[in-house]
């Protein structure tokens, strides 16, 4: 037996404390057996350029959990190693040994096929959940001896020869008191699920003493992997169909409603990128914070929504994206530096746009049956991507008051002006509502709190565009042109002012087409789009909003009957006529406080008993 030190020096600490020290203690598991499937992958490729010979065998890692040894053993039949390769790549931790591989067989091996490999830094997170750290390897070279290397986690190992039948390598844990959890079959599966569900060498968990299960017949049932490794995202997407769409779907989010549509991502030049985005149906507005990105590294799980990698407006979305030029481990001060990782970005962003197109131009129906839920995550990746808006700004669609889907420049088609007349609440407003219809005008539905910034992100954008709330200004088309008398206005002006009791409101008389309204009650667009926006920044916000007071203005109509006849009237009932015409004007706008409402009520009683 021979002993030695594990090499650390200042050259090559740094790298490994920089991007080996894990938040996460089960992260180990991952980087195991990401090894272990390394270990494969090369030999695989060693035998592609005939420097290996495996035959027909099959590939595989098994993981046992041995809970009364208190062991966790990770076993491959993969490339295995010489006893120089693990002096070499497990106690000099300065190398690499995928990348080592790498180098050596640059030329050989095919460009479009990346190994990110760890081997010798990756496996020292095995001391994390670990009294004592074991390797049992032989190597696939003819005349190789077995090498047994054992460390408890000091600074001192041994290594030795011993006797392996077969080739490849195994990595056995004796597991410390405080990481027992890890002898748990239901923590292992658990993680296994949650990193290596798509890896591509089956894995197979077996646990030590457990009854072997039986088929129908009684007979041993054949073992089943736990991993899928063939995902959908790794073929090519002629070759998938919408149902093995959907039920990928159903698999990786347990999201039981179907996605609206789905983006396949499958690029080999000039990066490596796959993976599937999806559209999911949304049930209402806040919903669209459950989205999901799971980052891949050649099929093995990195994390959910590194929004370094993936842009953050996508997140909004479900998927996966695989990497394989991505290192597993690396600082996120590096993603947001790192020019390849914008490329992607970008690409990804691009490619949600073409699919927006796409629908837009050849699936117009539907893109309007989708458009109440992708609409929050499209308006949102305007507002944070200026590229991304410039590419969809002719698929921003608007639904109108007949609930017609058209553009911003089909609304704007044949107007003098780029006043564009928004609905935010139809049953609030149903009364202006009204009065746009029967003069054949239009508005258009913005009813979420997205849509307030949204609007002032449109006017910013597009020149001479202005939105309008229908209940903030009388468009020209309401009024019948009529000349109002001077005299008359303003002893009406005066009237309502010395009935309500307040000198300080404004009021405006106006000959309005719809003799039927008395009056209207309207609300300046800027004020309350301050109001609303400081609102929807939160509660350290909320105090804000009350700077900007309602600035109501009372709108007589002047062509209403019973306007006409309001200076006519004894005192008593002016003043109850005036009240109740401002009351009324008022819950078209907005609910009344208690003590308005028990007023209204009273009054109303008293107009009822003098109609009698």
């Amino acid at each position: 037996m021979a002993k030695g030190n594990i090499s650390v020096n200042s050259e090559n600490i740094f790298p490994v404390i920089k991007k080996w020290l894990y938040s996460d203690k089960d992260i180990f598991l991952r980087e195991i057996v990401s090894n272990a499937c390394d270990a494969i992958t090369k030999l695989k490729k060693l035998a592609g350029i005939g420097e290996a010979e495996i035959g027909d065998e099959k590939f595989r890692i098994d993981i046992t959990v041995d809970k009364d040894n208190k062991k966790l053993i990770i076993k491959d039949n993969g490339i295995g190693m010489t006893k120089d390769e693990v002096e070499k790549y497990i106690t000099d931790i300065a190398f690499s040994g995928a990348t080592d591989f790498l180098s050596k067989y640059k030329d050989e091996v095919d460009k479009n096929t990346q190994i990110i490999g760890h081997f010798g830094l990756g496996f020292y997170s095995a001391f994390m959940p670990s009294d004592r750290v074991e390797i049992r390897t032989l190597s696939y070279k003819d005349g190789e001896k077995a090498v047994h290397w054992s460390c408890d986690g000091g600074m001192e190992y041994d290594i030795e020869e011993c006797y392996k039948a077969d080739r490849g390598t195994e990595i056995i844990l004796t597991i410390a008191e405080d990481s027992k959890e890890f002898l748990e079959e239901y923590t292992v599966r658990s993680v296994l699920n949650k990193y290596c569900s798509f890896l591509p060498v089956e894995i197979y968990l077996q646990i030590a003493g457990k009854e072997e299960e039986k088929d129908k017949d009684g007979n041993a049932a054949l073992p089943k992997p736990i991993n899928d490794i063939n995902p959908l995202w790794m073929k090519a997407p002629k070759d998938c169909t919408d149902d093995e769409y959907k039920k990928f779907y159903t698999k990786v989010f347990e999201d039981f409603n179907e996605p609206l549509f789905w983006i396949h991502l499958n690029v080999d030049f000039p990066f490596n990128l796959k993976g599937i985005l999806y559209f999911p149906k949304i049930n209402h507005e806040f919903a669209a914070n459950e989205g999901r990105i799971k980052l891949f590294n050649n099929q093995v799980f990195v994390a959910d929504n590194v929004k370094e990698v993936i842009p953050e407006f996508l997140m909004l979305l479900k998927g996966v994206i695989d990497c394989p030029d991505l290192p597993l481990n690396v600082s996120r001060s590096f993603l947001q530096n790192d020019g390849y990782v914008k490329k992607i970005s970008a690409h990804i962003t691009k490619k949600v746009a073409d699919k927006l197109k796409e629908l837009f131009n050849k699936q117009r129906e539907d893109y309007n049956r989708y458009w109440d839920d992708i609409n929050v995550f499209i308006k949102y990746g305007c507002m944070r991507d200026d590229k991304f808006y410039e590419k969809v700004k002719d698929f921003i669609i608007y639904k109108d008051l007949d609930g017609k889907y058209i553009t911003l420049s089909d609304y704007l088609d044949g107007k003098e002006n780029k006043d564009v007349y928004y609905v935010s609440d139809e049953n609030r407003q149903s009364q202006y509502i009204n009065m746009f219809r029967e003069q054949g005008l239009d508005a258009v539905l913005l009813p979420t709190m997205m849509d307030t910034h949204f609007i002032s992100f449109i006017e910013a954008k597009e020149e001479g565009v202005k939105f309008k709330r229908i209940d903030s200004s009388v468009s020209e088309n309401l009024e019948d042109g009529a000349k109002v008398d001077d005299e008359f206005r303003k002893n009406l002006v005066e009237t309502f002012k010395n009935e309500l009791g307040n000198d300080t409101i404004k009021i405006e008389v106006q000959p309005l087409k719809k003799t039927e309204t008395p009056a209207v009650i309207l609300l300046s667009e800027e004020s309350r789009r301050m109001q609303e926006m400081y609102r929807s920044y939160g509660q350290q916000f909320a105090g804000m909003s009350d700077m900007f007071k309602d600035e109501f203005t009372l709108v007589l109509n002047s062509n209403n009957p019973l306007i006409k006849k309001v200076d006519g009237l004894d005192e008593e009932d002016k003043k109850m006529v005036c009240e109740h015409i401002y009351d009324l004007a008022m819950l078209c706008h907005r609910p009344l406080s208690p003590e308005q409402m028990t007023k209204f009520i009273e009054r109303s009683n008293k107009i009822i008993e003098k109609a009698i």
